[in-house]
């Protein structure tokens, strides 16, 4: 009876879509401990509770609320009520078109900007080695005009303006200035807010159809943990550096 020996090693059959300087990553030391952790953050962010889908539903009401408002303003069955009351259901709104998902601008694109006291342990890059790699996507994706941005360091969400053919969406919260460490950083935010805002920023990252970062991130390599276990493993991910253990 023929055994293949490799049945129980499921990261030698996944598809290189990783990106580091225009080469595919196929394979390095650390694959089985990339497709576990990848297996284990999907299983422990399965579910999302009352607390976190409201925690989703006000970021997202801050970053496309308007632009949601207007599309449905623009397009309107009928003329405008000056009172808007709420009309029955049909049973296609009530058992079909009640599942789908908030509405997000399609598609966007995951950037995250890992700088400030990282140094110490990979090399970092500007943002604007990040926004090369946008573009390279929006070269073969043209329709593509969207980035959910996360970041701590202010000076990333200052340097948006100089790419003004781009929509940029992030949470609204005090960010680094200078080099302040990460844990004097999170202590001026309190215990709440550094908990909230990076989960928020976490799952945004997930939902999203393209995705640049850094993989020597730790947070990078959750996020592409996300993507190679959520259906987007074909999206690919293009980042600025290796992971520190490649």
């Amino acid at each position: 009876m023929y055994c293949n020996s490799d049945w129980g090693n499921p990261w030698r059959y996944l598809q290189p879509t990783t990106d580091i300087n225009g080469t595919l990553i196929a394979s390095h030391r650390k694959m089985d401990r990339r497709w576990w952790r990848a297996q284990a953050v999907r299983y422990l962010m399965r579910f999302q509770t009352e607390y976190t889908c409201n925690l989703l539903n006000t970021e997202r009401h801050a970053a496309f609320g308007w632009e949601a408002a207007k599309l449905v303003l623009a397009t309107p069955s009928k003329e405008w009520p000056e009172e808007v009351r709420e009309e029955p259901q049909s049973e296609m709104e009530q058992f079909v078109w009640s599942n789908h998902k908030p509405w997000m601008p399609r598609p966007l694109l995951s950037v995250h900007v890992r700088m400030g006291d990282k140094a110490c342990e990979m090399k970092i890059f500007e943002f604007e080695e990040y926004m090369k790699r946008a573009e390279r996507i929006r070269k073969h994706f043209p329709h593509l005009v969207s980035i959910w941005l996360s970041t701590e360091m202010q000076e990333v969400i200052d340097r948006t303006g100089s790419y003004p053919h781009w929509n940029f969406y992030y949470t609204n919260v005090t960010r680094q200035v200078g080099n302040m460490s990460m844990a004097t950083y999170e202590a001026s935010l309190g215990r709440e807010t550094s908990t909230n805002y990076p989960l928020v920023n976490f799952l945004m990252a997930a939902e999203s159809d393209f995705f640049v970062g850094a993989l020597g991130s730790s947070w990078c390599f959750l996020i592409d943990g996300m993507r190679n276990t959520g259906g987007k493993v074909m999206a690919g991910y293009l980042s600025v550096n290796k992971d520190r253990f490649w």
